[in-house]
């Protein structure tokens, strides 16, 4: 009989042990899809705040090279893209084509001397240098926390339970074309 409590005590340890240690990976896994989900946030937010700070830019710009059209329905087009972009991947197809539009708009904008001088560009361009960085910095801890809760799905013991328990694999906010975003959009001040 003795042996026979030894035995189901030993299995109540088991599973014991074993509802903890999928409890502890559900949990980790949560915690690092809910710091994924926040990085992606602070993403569209920064993609929002540039696209909100554009139209100022090119309405700045056309000011004094109202000829220069096709830069300005590339920027709009590019913003377009960007605004309606809702996962990292059509985000990151759509930030090659407005990193270019960038550099055009700034290259035109190089041409005008005034134009360089008036405060309500330099403050424009400022404030895009600006989210330039942030959109940076939080592309970086977006990718960080991608990395980390993909490495989690793939290890073991982890991995016998994420794709059990609904979690997959997330990507990367990686532009496509990486020779785009090699060289900021140029700002002088």
């Amino acid at each position: 009989m003795t042996g026979l409590l030894i035995v189901i005590g030993i299995i109540v340890v088991i599973v014991i042990i074993i509802v903890i240690v999928v409890i502890a990976t559900y949990n980790g896994l949560v915690r690092t899809n809910v710091r994924v989900d926040e990085a992606w946030s602070d993403i569209t937010v920064q993609l929002k705040r540039r696209a909100d700070l554009i139209p100022n830019l090119v309405e700045s710009v056309k000011g004094y090279a109202a000829h220069e059209s096709g830069v300005f329905e590339a920027v709009t087009a590019a913003r377009a893209a960007t605004v309606n972009a809702s996962t990292p991947a059509q985000a990151s197809a759509a930030e090659g084509p407005m990193q270019g539009a960038l550099k055009s708009l700034f290259a035109v904008s190089e041409a005008y001397p005034q134009l360089q001088a008036s405060q309500n560009f330099l403050q424009l361009q400022g404030e895009l240098v600006d989210t330039e960085d942030k959109i940076q910095a939080s592309r970086r801890f977006y990718n960080g926390g991608v990395r980390e809760l993909n490495t989690k799905i793939k290890v073991f013991p982890t991995n016998i339970f994420a794709r059990r328990l609904g979690f997959t694999a997330r990507d990367f906010f990686e532009v496509a074309d990486p020779t785009t975003i090699a060289d900021a959009p140029r700002v002088q001040f």
